[in-house]
């Protein structure tokens, strides 16, 4: 994923490059006149304005960026290659939907999917390598389901499985963990595991580690004499502050204060 902003004054045309990959664009936000995809240079889009616009364009095909007066946009682009794609999700990716351009649609969830995704691409925290994974193979659920795919199971995972998988998140529990080694533990595809695992937790694997992470954090609060800056390091966080910021988020109160209010 790339995820651009560009500031500009006046009437504005520029080529959009990537043409060499199949990509997804979405964009995020516009001040200023609004932008317009054009197929050709000099030539206005047939499709009419809708916010939130997204544009698919397969590989081989350039795309053109024009506005009358546009002062700042900022896009993501999702460059895929399907087949390396579709190996590393385990499962089959159609190309009905991807063949030909697609200029101006508007998909509230598959926006929000993509707007959420760039949000975090730069976050280095452990939990975001398996949030971003979770959120790659939503995306492509649903694009999927666009093409007319059949209704996704909501099955949870056997006992066995889960077992498994959580073995492995509490033995890599400061690190970054991918989705695909998780759903290779129990020989699914990632969409499959993601949908069968929140079923038998209720949360997602990225929400189950970052739970699992602040658990920990917990119980070294309450049975050693770590500064906030170790239990941080220890438990995968950047540092105190962000350790901070995710235990106040879950718990409400910062971690220095619940660790006084329980040696009272």
């Amino acid at each position: 994923m790339d995820v651009n902003e560009i500031r500009s004054s006046g009437p504005t045309e520029h080529s959009l490059c990537l043409e060499s990959h199949t990509r997804l664009s979405a964009l995020l936000e516009e001040v200023g006149s609004p932008c317009e995809p054009r197929l050709r240079e000099g030539k206005p889009c047939e499709i009419g304005y809708v916010p939130r616009q997204m544009n698919i364009m397969p590989a081989g095909m350039p795309l053109w960026g024009y506005s009358a007066n546009s002062r700042m946009v900022r896009d993501a682009v999702l460059l895929f290659d399907l087949p390396t794609l579709g190996e590393r999700l385990g499962q089959p990716l159609g190309t009905a939907d991807l063949d030909a351009p697609r200029l101006r649609f508007a998909d509230d969830r598959l926006w929000t999917l993509v707007s959420l995704l760039a949000d975090v691409v730069d976050d280095d925290d452990p939990a975001t390598q398996l949030y971003g994974d979770g959120l790659t193979a939503a995306i492509f659920a649903v694009l999927g389901s666009r093409r007319g795919d059949g209704p996704s199971t909501r099955k949870g995972l056997a006992p066995w499985q889960l077992r498994r998988v959580i073995d492995f998140l509490e033995s890599r529990l400061p690190e970054r963990v991918e989705l695909s080694a998780l759903a290779a533990l129990v020989d699914l595809s990632q969409a499959h595991f993601s949908r069968a695992f929140k079923a038998s937790t209720g949360m997602a694997p990225y929400q189950w580690q970052l739970q699992a992470r602040l658990k920990r954090a917990q119980t070294m609060l309450l049975t050693t004499p770590a500064s906030l800056e170790q239990v941080a390091e220890a438990t995968g966080f950047a540092d105190a502050a962000h350790f901070g910021k995710a235990f106040r988020r879950a718990h409400g109160t910062t971690p220095a204060m619940w660790r006084r209010e329980r040696k009272r």
